[in-house]
């Protein structure tokens, strides 16, 4: 799980309570019911604006949690292109390993290709060291095959992962548009032999939910899209869901 503050009333001090969680996000006497106290069980990443960067990164200090920072004017994309790689450049700056990007609609729904390519490759020169998530907000991208055409531009400008959605959308992550995108990972997999990470977003709000992406992870790409390098899910609400799913049954069976 990606845990994420992007709200417009995101204080510092709620930003500390979250990378908290981030970094022990079970309770103790979960993970002793489960046997599991000796292992390194955190997040995959925080996720915040640029303004949030500095506090995250000073609360995770010490810890492998890294932050994200969502920029290039997210969640609309409209922001002037040297002021949205401008926000990536601060962000990377001020310490995020992580970069969450939203592309710009339009391109896609005029199929301008190119000008979404230079785009994508743009905020990846910018990003420099830390990782690029490309956000497709797929539910305002009108058809499948423009899921499926958007994910491949992204990739072939240098995304790390290419993600479903902000989360802000009237639609987010559904497992058609998952499956589209898994497809064209799997694809650019065959072409190039690189790998390219996928992270549904909106929506996932329950631990049944979240096993569909991860059957859909399996039966579509292997193993290798079950661990976090390649693989996260942005619903901070899940892990609510989790933590009680994870309780052994204390029901009396022997």
């Amino acid at each position: 799980l990606d845990l994420t503050a992007l709200s417009g009333d995101d204080t510092p001090g709620n930003v500390s309570r979250l990378c908290a969680k981030a970094k022990r996000p079970v309770r103790d006497d979960v993970l002793a019911s489960l046997g599991m106290m000796d292992q390194e069980i955190r997040v995959g990443a925080v996720c915040v604006y640029h303004e949030m960067v500095e506090s995250a990164v000073r609360a995770l200090r010490g810890s492998a949690v890294p932050v994200a920072a969502v920029s290039a004017g997210f969640p609309a994309g409209l922001n002037p292109l040297r002021a949205r790689v401008l926000e990536i450049e601060e962000s990377v700056e001020s310490g995020a390993e992580e970069i969450d990007i939203v592309i710009s609609r339009r391109h896609v729904l005029t199929g301008d290709w190119h000008a979404l390519y230079d785009e994508v490759a743009a905020f990846r020169g910018a990003c420099g060291p830390a990782g690029l998530k490309t956000i497709l907000a797929s539910g305002e991208l009108g058809t499948l095959t423009n899921v499926a055409r958007a994910s491949r531009v992204c990739m072939l400008a240098g995304a790390d992962f290419i993600k479903t959605s902000t989360g802000k959308e009237s639609v987010n992550a559904t497992l058609p548009v998952g499956l589209v995108m898994a497809r064209a990972l799997r694809d650019y997999l065959e072409r190039t032999g690189f790998r390219v990470g996928f992270k549904p977003a909106g929506g996932i709000r329950t631990a049944k939910q979240s096993l569909d992406w991860l059957i859909l992870m399996k039966e579509e790409l292997g193993d290798a899209w079950l661990r976090p390098a390649l693989f996260r899910i942005g619903a901070s609400i899940l892990l609510a869901d989790i933590e009680p799913e994870t309780l052994p049954d204390v029901g009396g069976a022997d």
